[in-house]
C-alpha cells in the first residue's frame, strides 16, 4: 500500500523536475494549475494536498492531449457521483486503489474508462515493516545519480537534482450538491510488492518508471484504458533505508523524517555535528539553499547515488549494513 509520502521540492524546482517533450519534440515544463496552494512537506498523508500531473486536455478539450499541467490534488478520491454535501462523509478509504479491482469497483472504473489518469509525484514513500516489537518504517525512492546531489540550478537550464518519484494514480472531480468550488481528488494505485520490497510490506504503488510510460499513462486520447492499464506492474528500480519512528506522528514536517538511521543500534542516531550538516542539507532542498558543491557534501549522501561498484562478498555488504565503516547505506534487497 501507500500511506505516507514526502515531496520537499519548492514549487519552481518541481516544474523543472517535470519537464518533458510533447508530441512535437519539444522540451517543456508543465505549468502550474493553482501552484499557490501547493505546500512542500516531508511527511504527507491522505487528506493532504500532493501535487500531480494530468493531460492539458482536461482542463482545457482543445489542447494537445500530450501537454501535461501540475495541479495540486487532495489525496483521496471523492467519486463524482458522491451526493453527500461533504465529502469527508464518505465511508470508505479511497487513499489506494487495488490494481486487481480498479476496472470493477464504482469509485474507479467510471473515473478510469474516462480516461481521469494522474501521475502522484513525491520524493519517495514510506512504508512500515511490522515487526515483533512494533513497525520499523523505511523511506523508498528511485536510485539516484551523482547529479543529484547537486540539487540542480536555478532558471530553464536541465534539471539534475533528486529523481522524483512517478505513481500511477487516477483522479476526479467532485461537486458540491448545493454549488461551489470542484474538488479534484485522487487515489494511487498499488499492486503487488516487488521481490525487493515484498519484505517490508506485500503492496506496493504502481510506480512508472521513465518518461514514455508517463506519457502513456496521462495522454488519455491517444492510448486507451485497456492499453494504459498494461503499464500497472511492480518495478524492481527502487532502493530504501530505514528511517526514525519520528515519521510515525503525521505533524511531524522536517528532514529527519527521511534521513537514515543506523538499525541495530541500541539508540536511534542523534543529532552530532556530521548528521546536523546532513540534516541541515536536506532541508535546503525545501529552501533553496545554494548549490553545494561535491566537496561539501556530508558523507551520508553516498547512500543515494546509484553506480556500478566492485563487487563485494556477503561479509563487506554486512558490515557496510551494520555501519561499521561509516554511515548506514541505502539497501537495494538482493535475492
Amino acid at each position: 500500500m501507500c500511506g505516507r509520502t514526502a515531496c520537499s521540492l519548492a514549487a519552481d524546482n518541481l516544474r523543472r523536475a517535470c519537464a518533458y517533450r510533447d508530441r512535437r519534440g519539444q522540451q517543456r515544463q508543465p505549468e502550474w494549475v493553482r501552484g499557490d496552494r501547493y505546500q512542500p512537506s516531508y511527511n504527507k498523508g491522505p487528506q493532504s494536498s500532493s501535487p500531480v500531473l494530468l493531460s492539458r486536455r482536461h482542463l482545457h478539450q482543445d489542447a494537445d492531449s500530450s501537454e501535461r499541467v501540475l495541479m495540486d490534488m487532495r489525496w483521496g478520491l471523492v467519486p463524482s457521483w458522491f451526493k453527500q454535501d461533504n465529502p469527508s462523509k464518505l465511508q470508505f478509504n479511497t487513499s489506494n486503489c487495488r490494481s486487481d479491482t480498479m476496472l470493477s469497483k464504482s469509485s474507479y472504473k467510471s473515473a478510469l474508462l474516462k480516461g481521469k489518469r494522474c501521475v502522484v509525484l513525491a520524493d519517495g514513500f514510506y512504508e512500515w515493516q511490522q515487526q515483533s516489537g512494533g513497525k520499523q518504517p523505511y523511506f523508498i525512492y528511485f536510485p539516484q545519480t551523482k547529479d543529484a546531489m547537486d540539487k540542480g540550478t536555478e532558471g530553464d537550464e536541465e534539471w539534475k537534482g533528486w529523481r522524483l518519484l512517478t505513481m500511477a494514480g487516477i483522479f476526479d472531480c467532485w461537486e458540491p450538491p448545493a454549488g461551489g468550488e470542484t474538488l479534484y481528488t485522487y487515489t494511487i494505485i498499488t499492486v503487488d510488492a516487488s521481490k525487493d520490497v515484498s519484505f517490508i510490506h506485500h503492496r506496493m504503488p504502481a510506480i512508472l518508471d521513465g518518461d514514455e510510460a508517463i506519457r502513456k499513462w496521462l495522454d488519455y486520447a491517444e492510448v486507451p484504458t485497456q492499453e494504459a492499464v498494461k503499464l500497472i506492474q511492480p518495478t524492481e528500480n527502487i532502493v530504501f533505508h530505514p528511517v526514525s519512528t519520528f515519521v510515525n506522528n503525521i505533524r511531524n514536517n522536517t528532514p529527519e523524517c527521511v534521513a537514515p538511521i543506523e538499525l541495530g543500534a541500541k539508540k536511534e542516531i542523534k543529532a552530532t555535528p556530521s548528521n546536523k550538516v546532513m540534516l541541515g542539507w536536506l532541508k535546503g532542498s525545501q529552501e533553496g539553499s545554494p548549490q553545494k558543491k561535491e566537496k561539501d557534501l556530508p558523507k551520508w549522501t553516498s547512500q543515494f547515488i546509484h553506480s556500478p561498484s566492485p563487487k563485494k562478498t556477503s561479509a563487506d555488504v554486512l558490515q557496510q549494513w551494520l555501519g561499521k565503516q561509516g554511515q548506514p547505506a541505502a539497501k537495494k534487497r538482493k535475492v
